[in-house]
């Protein structure tokens, strides 16, 4: 009969015993739940929130099983799928418009396994369903608006030099400035190389103009289309975590595509909804020449 040291008794037992806690949460399924999170990263859930929902549900008779609660989200979970799909509507019209109320499942293991990072495994879109987004990144739109803001620096750095010039404007994908005297074209050539240096420059004389024609180097348009692309895959990701969806794919597929994959999402019209919309930032300068002033209307 063979035998071993005590030790690797022990070894075996702890590791049998690892492995059944980690594997526990697989066997208390998942219980419907609707997640209340904040649009904004500034707003925060607080108890006079959680209050009002509650009150909300009792009055309607959707009293929750259980409430988890932190500073981004707030979840109510749910007996069966039918309460939770008529609590929702209670949710959303007490939340009101400031936060984002989604259906979500959520783990039925006890809070210590959680405590202690045991949690279920996730199943992906083949053997738990979900939806499978594509979505295609604007690259032209992204490329004008690069060229557009070196149109405005442009502008902006020869009215700063005094440069004086007779025309300037967007030709296509260049940027042609015109002028009258070559010296002020030779004075705008240095000023451009020195503070531009993503751009290509060069002289062009036209209809008795001197002009000079810019464009944005090939290796920029690449790097600023690569940083429109993540900043795009940062925002999706944003958004679905709104959704409390569990672990989310989120990935660039090609140069302007974004694969976005959601197991076991309850609602694919809400989530649809979330990430298509869209969220656009944009820097105007103001003339206070041309201000209203008191008494004025803007």
């Amino acid at each position: 009969m063979n035998k071993y040291p005590t030790w690797k008794y022990i070894l075996i037992a702890v590791a049998i015993l690892v492995s059944v806690l980690y594997g526990a949460p697989n066997l208390f399924g998942e219980v419907p739940a609707v997640q209340v999170s904040p649009q904004r990263a500034t707003v925060k859930i607080d108890n006079e929130l959680r209050t009002n929902l509650e009150e909300a549900l009792k009055a309607a008779k959707f009293a929750p099983v259980s409430v988890e609660q932190s500073d981004a989200t707030l979840r109510f979970l749910f007996a069966d799928t039918d309460t939770q799909a008529k609590a929702i509507d209670v949710i959303k019209a007490k939340a009101g418009a400031g936060f984002v109320v989604a259906l979500n499942l959520v783990p039925n293991s006890p809070h210590w396994l959680q405590a202690i990072g045991s949690k279920p495994m996730y199943l992906g879109l083949d053997l738990r369903g979900g939806v499978h987004f594509l979505l295609q990144v604007d690259m032209k739109a992204a490329a004008d608006k690069s060229i557009n803001r070196y149109l405005g620096d442009t502008r902006g750095l020869l009215r700063d030099k005094k440069i004086y010039y007779s025309g300037l404007g967007r030709e296509g994908d260049r940027i042609v400035v015109r002028f009258k005297e070559p010296e002020q074209r030779a004075a705008a050539l240095k000023a451009m190389s020195d503070a531009m240096p993503d751009i290509t420059i060069h002289e062009q004389d036209s209809g008795g103009d001197a002009a000079l024609v810019a464009s944005i180097k090939p290796e920029v348009v690449k790097r600023e289309q690569d940083l429109a692309l993540q900043q795009n895959i940062q925002t999706l990701r944003n958004r679905v975590n709104e959704l409390g969806v569990a672990e989310p794919i989120v990935q660039q597929q090609g140069e302007d595509r974004i694969v976005v994959q959601l197991a076991g999402v309850q609602d694919p019209g809400r989530a649809k909804e979330i990430l298509g919309r869209t969220a656009t930032l944009e820097i105007r300068l103001v003339s206070e020449e041309h201000a209203a002033g008191p008494g004025q209307e803007a």
